[in-house]
């Protein structure tokens, strides 16, 4: 019983963030005057359908991904009221809406997070002996402003930072004390515990509740902060620094999900809530992101093609651009694919 609570908590939160990203397509093709002939959740067969108007909506066997099926999207078609009828702003705004609401989505799930749990802040609670902190006068109290340009506002950052950057002999720290900031550069130690480089500060994991206008703040850094990490790991993955066979699929994120819920399960239903939540902000950003990247078939890759046309003055033939979009998207169900069967090995 608790296997399948877990697991339609995961096809729930999936759900509500692939619904709000078809949304924002959605949205902008009723603003745009475009005609949506379906939207889905899910993919494969129609388990149900629905709509007496000229959309139809309709749940999908598969709880993984979803469409907003537009006129004249992927199809030539006579309609005054099809997507390539459009202009090149109103097809830039249709395309755009979908990652647009999934930073919405993240924003204001953020602004939850941080008004039920507060802040945990860069503040520095110890500082450990031999290590570079200690050696360059950082003390106990002080409170980290940034790490080689890039502005840190909650302890989480910096742990992040550090382990994205573990190859750098050294980090430029911004930090404040009294009120004056001071600059110093640091060079990170191995430690053998953590099996990475340290600078060797320490936080005492305190949250503290902030006023409602901080909340509206740290919301925006915590969108920040979770982009921040998803373009990190996309570049790692090109650089090399990590290969696919680390990347998590659907079946990754519903494990992730249910450790999560064991963790969180002994603490409270509380608990459990805000964790998920913070998984969920993740996987909005996330998903954002990851659309945007000018890929064919995604919807940065749509995007690339809109500039592509104004740069060039006039359209692309409809089957060169439905090709491209098709070789996209067999390369990145091919992805899934192998990302689903790694995640299936590590399983087992």
């Amino acid at each position: 019983m608790v296997v399948i609570l877990k697991i339609i908590l995961a096809i729930l939160i999936f759900s509500f963030i692939i619904i709000f990203h078809e949304l924002g397509h959605f949205l902008f093709a009723k603003k745009c005057g475009v005609k949506v002939n379906e939207f889905t959740l899910g993919l494969g067969p129609t388990i149900i359908s629905w709509g007496k108007g000229e959309t139809k909506y309709c749940l999908k066997a598969l709880p993984f991904g979803g469409s907003c099926v537009m006129e004249g999207e992927d199809e030539e078609s006579d309609s005054d009221r099809a997507f390539s009828k459009k202009n090149k702003w109103e097809r830039f705004q249709i395309v755009f809406g979908g990652p647009f609401f999934n930073f919405i989505l993240a924003y204001l799930l953020s602004v939850i997070y941080i008004a039920s749990v507060g802040v945990n802040d860069t503040t520095i609670t110890d500082v450990m002996p031999g290590y570079a902190a200690a050696e360059a006068g950082i003390e106990a109290g002080d409170r980290i402003v940034s790490l080689d340009g890039y502005n840190v506002h909650f302890y989480s950052e910096i742990s992040i930072f550090t382990f994205l950057h573990a190859d750098a002999d050294s980090i430029e720290v911004v930090y404040e004390r009294d009120n004056q900031k001071y600059s110093t550069t640091v060079v990170p130690k191995y430690d053998e515990e953590s099996g990475r480089k340290l600078i060797g500060i320490q936080n005492a994991n305190e949250y503290v509740k902030v006023s409602p206008i901080g909340v509206l703040q740290y919301a925006a850094y915590e969108m920040k902060y979770q982009i921040y990490v998803t373009l990190s790991s996309i570049k790692m993955l090109f650089t090399g620094e990590l290969s696919v066979n680390q990347v998590s699929g659907p079946v990754g994120v519903v494990t992730t999900i249910s450790d999560v819920y064991d963790q969180s399960v002994t603490s409270g239903i509380f608990y459990v809530f805000i964790n998920l939540l913070s998984i969920a902000i993740l996987l909005s950003a996330n998903l954002g992101v990851m659309n945007l990247l000018p890929f064919p078939a995604l919807d940065g890759g749509r995007i690339v093609l809109i500039i592509f046309e104004a740069i060039r003055g006039k359209k692309m033939k409809p089957e060169i651009e439905n090709g491209i979009n098709l070789v996209g998207f067999a390369l990145l169900m091919l992805l899934m694919i192998v990302v689903m069967y790694n995640d299936i090995l590590k399983l087992m």
